[in-house]
């Protein structure tokens, strides 16, 4: 068992980081039972990277710019990630594919956000605005975002919540993708606040 006090959060992102911050908020203001300890990113230009030196939070650069053979770039995650004694890694526009070791360890411990409701939508190839674009092409009524357990195969893990969004007949891909970030960062707040109930 966890306390709920000491819930460590561990953060993998590739760009922006906004909903790295919309969690990382959360904790601040104590809505969230959770402490941000450690960032990963495989963009050493990542506007995350800025996020964390704000609230002085480590952060590492790790690529296969760092790390060429891909298994040895799998092991140093985890072992940052444990250096840190991560409970929950959050994936948070993550653009990369995790390798087996670190599935293997933080098994049932590492979230991540889809900007559908899956399982429609989701799989290889499918990020960002090319899943708003296949959704408005679909003529579906609704969209939404989900928050699932990552597994070793891309959007397949156990699903924990979902936010369900009305498709308007205006609705393009930029208005779509913002309302389904808005939602987003909110789900993931909640998610995350679901599982520590749970520990």
């Amino acid at each position: 068992m966890v306390n709920n006090q000491n819930i460590r959060l561990g953060f993998l992102a590739s760009h922006n980081g906004s909903t790295m911050q919309a969690i990382i908020d959360a904790c601040i203001k104590e809505s969230l039972n959770a402490e941000p300890v450690v960032l990963i990113t495989n963009n050493s230009r990542s506007g995350a990277i800025c996020r964390a030196k704000k609230i002085k939070m480590p952060f590492y650069h790790l690529s296969s710019k760092t790390h060429s053979n891909p298994d040895d770039l799998d092991q140093e995650i985890t072992k940052i990630l444990k250096l840190y004694s991560v409970d929950l890694v959050l994936l948070t526009g993550y653009m990369k594919k995790l390798g087996n070791f670190t599935l293997k360890n933080f098994s049932k411990r590492i979230l991540n956000s889809h900007p559908a409701l899956l399982p429609n939508y989701g799989g290889r190839g499918m990020y960002g605005t090319k899943v708003h674009q296949k959704v408005l092409e679909s003529g579906d009524k609704f969209t939404g975002s989900t928050i699932h357990f990552v597994e070793s195969n891309y959007d397949s893990g156990q699903i924990i919540s979902q936010s369900k969004i009305s498709i308007l007949p205006n609705d393009c891909i930029d208005t779509l993708e913002k309302k389904v970030k808005f939602e987003e960062k909110k789900l993931y707040v909640n998610s995350i606040r679901k599982i520590i109930d749970k520990l």
